[in-house]
């Protein structure tokens, strides 16, 4: 029995260390956020920036709620929540998470992506979103205005 524990806790300590995973590793997002929580926002920015609309948009819980640059918006279907997604130009590589009350607000550096949208002169700024994520989901999307730039312009978002 003690020999079974021993395994299971170095397999255990190798899991969770990263062990050949460097690129789902967390370890390497800036800001302490829940890990948990930054796997689905990494997640959800690793399928978008491939392309991978219909993956990055199961990431969602239904109902939802997004806002980027309108009034915040209640996505009920699959389909509302594949149109929101498709509607954002840029691609986007999490580099931080930061947990602020009941959100995460992840701070992206911009890139292009497959599909549709052009993010153009947007590749390599950053953008900043705030998440809620529940069970596993995000049940909030808010597009955050990065005033650490000094600049508050509604140019490509995520």
């Amino acid at each position: 029995m003690a020999r079974a524990i021993a395994v299971v806790t170095v397999f255990g300590i190798a899991a969770l260390s990263g062990c050949g995973s460097s690129d789902e590793d967390t370890t390497t997002i800036r800001g302490g956020a829940n890990p948990e929580t930054v796997q689905v926002i990494k997640g959800w920015a690793d399928e978008l920036r491939a392309g991978n609309v219909a993956e990055a948009s199961k990431r969602f819980a239904l109902p939802t709620v997004v806002q980027n640059g309108t009034p915040p918006l209640r996505l009920s279907t699959r389909r509302e929540v594949e149109a929101f997604n498709r509607s954002l130009p840029c691609g986007a590589k999490l580099t931080d998470a930061v947990a602020v009350d009941t959100f995460t607000i992840a701070t992206f550096e911009l890139t292009e992506r497959p599909g549709p949208g052009e993010c153009g002169n947007g590749v390599g700024e950053t953008a900043k979103t705030a998440f809620v994520v529940r069970k596993g989901l995000i049940t909030q999307w808010r597009r955050v205005v990065d005033t650490d730039q000094g600049t508050t312009t509604q140019g490509p978002v995520v």
